[in-house]
Order: C-alpha cells, then structure tokens, then sequence
C-alpha cells in the first residue's frame, strides 16, 4: 500500500505555480491538431505519409498516433495525469526526429535539419519539463495529490 501511494505521489505531485498552464495550452493545443490532421489530411500528415516515412503498416500507425496525440493532448489541457501523458508523446517526438529529422541532418547538412527541427525541439523540451515539472495551479493533478 505504501509504495502505490509512493507511485501515485510522484504521478499526481505538482507545484502550486499558474504559468504551467501556458505550457500545458502550447503543448495541448499543437498535438491535439497534429493528431485530428492525421484523420483529416490523409494524403499529407495520414498513412501516406507514415509510409514515405518508411513505416510498415502506415495506416495502423498512423492512426494510433493521431489518437495518442489528441486523448494525451486532453489530458495535457485538462492537467490530469499530466506526467503520464507526456510519456507517449515524448516517445513520439523522439521517433519523429529518428525517421525524419536525422535524415536531413546526414543528407542536407547542420543549417537546414536546425531550421527543420525548431518546433520539434521545442516541443520536446517542453514535454520534458512537465514530465519533470508536473502540471501546475490549475490541474486535475493538484486536486488529486496526495497531500
């Protein structure tokens, strides 16, 4: 019982701080429309692109992306489990910079993967700080926490 309340500790504890919101909008706001993109611009951002990307079954993860982009960017925007939700789409990120930002950098040069590379830099440093950050003031998370 001690170490699930230990776990739901380190999963709910945030600090008591009201900028965190501007984060959770920034990062909630462009997953979730990256993630309806992929349902609603299919030949550009759906399984054609997965499959230009290089994956195998590009409709399947193309679609489980999308879907773990909006409901992880839900959570994100409503501040509940906020740390766990930041884990998918970290994944995300660091497998788009595999398949598609490495590349440029091996192929076009330092200058042009950097300018490629801006927003998903951002983003991912972004969710790296609410995952060690948590949620701030206004969550679910901090109404939930363990006191």
């Amino acid at each position: 019982m001690k170490t699930e309340s230990s776990l739901r500790k380190q999963i709910l504890s945030t600090e008591n701080d009201s900028k965190v919101i501007v984060i959770r909008l920034i990062v909630g706001i462009i997953f979730f429309s990256e993630g309806i993109q992929k349902y609603l611009i299919v030949s550009m951002l759906g399984p054609a692109y997965f499959k230009e990307i290089g994956f195998i079954h590009p409709m399947f993860w193309s679609y489980l992306t999308g879907a773990f982009e909006m409901f992880c960017s839900i959570l994100i925007l409503s501040g509940l489990l906020t740390r766990l939700a930041s884990i998918p789409l970290l994944i995300i990120m660091i497998t788009a910079f595999v398949r598609t930002k490495l590349p440029i950098l091996a192929s076009e040069g330092l200058l042009t993967f950097l300018h490629e590379y801006r927003t998903d830099f951002s983003l991912t440093l972004l969710l790296i700080l609410l995952i060690f950050y948590g949620s701030g003031k206004w969550s679910f998370d901090i109404k939930m926490s363990p006191s």
